[in-house]
């Protein structure tokens, strides 16, 4: 009897940790993933885009880019290739933060048509490249932004 209730033990133990897996896997994740709008759905939201807490994602305008670094008040436009927005972030970009660049942005689509935005989140490649022999650090990062040359 008892060997039995351990068994039957067992299979509760089991269903409830592959219960709670499922839920995780197919209704917890669902739930928490958050998307970003390219500038042209943006656009195409209307009226329900403003006010509204959103993330924006596209490339860095070149040219575009207007960084006040006393007032730490950074201007530029978000671009999809269609549809352009202005982008105003009261913070400094990180550090590979550059024209041309993908970016993701989160905060707040307002009436005069300019994003206001809390995060600034640079996009960047996920390809590792192993260091050559004799390569220092500083000459990999430099590698990274093309207009400080290779």
């Amino acid at each position: 009897m008892s060997i039995r209730r351990r068994h039957v033990g067992i299979a509760v133990a089991a269903v409830v940790i592959l219960g709670t897996f499922a839920y995780l896997v197919y209704g917890g994740i669902g739930e928490n993933l958050v998307y970003f709008l390219t500038p042209q759905e943006l656009a195409a939201r209307g009226e329900r885009a403003y006010d509204v807490p959103l993330r924006l994602g596209g490339q860095v305008e070149p040219g575009s880019v207007v960084w006040n670094a006393q007032a730490v008040d950074l201007k530029f436009r978000i671009s999809d290739g269609v549809h352009s927005v202005p982008v105003h972030s009261s913070g400094a970009p990180p550090q590979m933060f550059r024209d041309g660049i993908g970016v993701v942005v989160e905060g707040r689509y307002h009436r005069p048509g300019v994003f206001e935005s809390t995060s600034v989140m640079v996009k960047h490649s996920n390809e590792y490249r192993a260091p050559q022999p004799g390569e220092k650090p500083a000459e990999m990062y430099r590698s990274l932004r093309p207009e400080a040359g290779t």
